[in-house]
């Protein structure tokens, strides 16, 4: 039997993706100012209309302070270090920060409304409170050590 590649895994399952039907997206409801909004908070949003940013949340996650807030552009997210919090809008996350013990958690949300972090890229989970915890989980007690920005 011949060897598995990585090239004949991705040729396998580009064929089984081919072949599995695309599923209907969620129905979305108009506001009282007559924009749409997505029926479910991890669906994406219809009609080029940006998806509401997540709560934000401060909580001791397995002995680990995890955070997420929305953030602004003044931040200054590409330049310079580490200032322990406001970081820019400039990055994956949509104007969403995530930090476990105050560095920050790479995270970005997928066309479907799921969020994946850096360090559990290939696990898509519902909210960046999600993602935080997969990546405390993920962890196993090690530090998150800061990600360098382009």
């Amino acid at each position: 039997m011949p060897e598995l590649t990585r090239r004949r895994a991705l040729g396998a399952a580009a064929v089984v993706a081919a072949g599995v039907p695309l599923v209907a997206l969620p129905a979305a409801r108009a506001d009282d100012q007559g924009h749409h909004t997505p029926e479910a908070p991890g669906t994406p949003a219809v009609s080029g209309t940006p998806a509401p940013a997540p709560a934000p949340f401060d909580e001791i996650y397995k002995g680990r302070r995890i955070q997420g807030r929305t953030v602004t552009d003044a931040g200054g997210h590409h330049g310079g270090g580490h200032s322990g919090g406001g970081h820019g809008g400039g990055h994956h996350g949509g104007g969403y920060a995530v930090f476990v013990d105050g560095v920050e958690l790479h995270v970005m949300r997928n066309a479907d409304g799921s969020w994946i972090s850096v360090v559990s890229h290939y696990d898509p989970v519902e909210t960046p409170r999600a993602a935080a915890r997969a990546a405390v989980d993920e962890l196993q007690g090690a530090r998150l050590l800061p990600f360098p920005a382009n």
